[in-house]
């Protein structure tokens, strides 16, 4: 089993970082998508807190969400990542999971040393497809 399909099947948990309340943005769309599929989401938009999107309550920061999370996905640029992957060690996520265009070589040390999943320039949405539906489509164009 690929570490991509076993990322997805075994961890339902999801912090989207940087999810937007525009329902035509990408991240928002990636988080509907999510949901669809089972998914929990927890959506972190500083610019949001305490509102709601797509019915789920908006976090200004990963570190606030009293939940358990597995994935913290990413949609904020590289030089934005390794802020949040060191909140991804401080809350014990599994996952560090960066979307399409986002890499951080320092995140993704620090992640690997802390014996936790790091993923990158990869949409979760996409990947869900590919693995679980079969299905190989280009991702709408949208701008952000």
């Amino acid at each position: 089993m690929s570490e991509i399909k076993e990322i997805l099947s075994k961890f339902k948990s999801i912090a989207m970082v940087g999810v937007s309340k525009d329902p035509k943005k990408t991240s928002t769309i990636v988080m509907k998508y999510m949901q669809d599929y089972g998914f929990k989401i927890y959506p972190v938009n500083p610019s949001a807190e305490g509102e709601t999107i797509l019915g789920e309550k908006v976090y200004a920061k990963i570190t606030d969400i009293n939940e358990s999370v597995d994935i913290v996905d990413v949609f904020r640029p590289s030089k934005e990542v390794y802020g949040i992957a060191k909140d991804t060690v401080k809350i014990g996520a599994k996952v560090l999971w960066l979307q399409l265009g986002i890499r951080d070589e320092n995140a993704k040390k620090l992640i690997e040393d802390n014996k936790m999943e790091y993923i990158e320039n990869k949409c979760t949405k996409m990947e869900y497809q590919k693995h679980f539906l079969k299905i190989r489509q280009a991702f709408p164009v949208l701008s952000d």
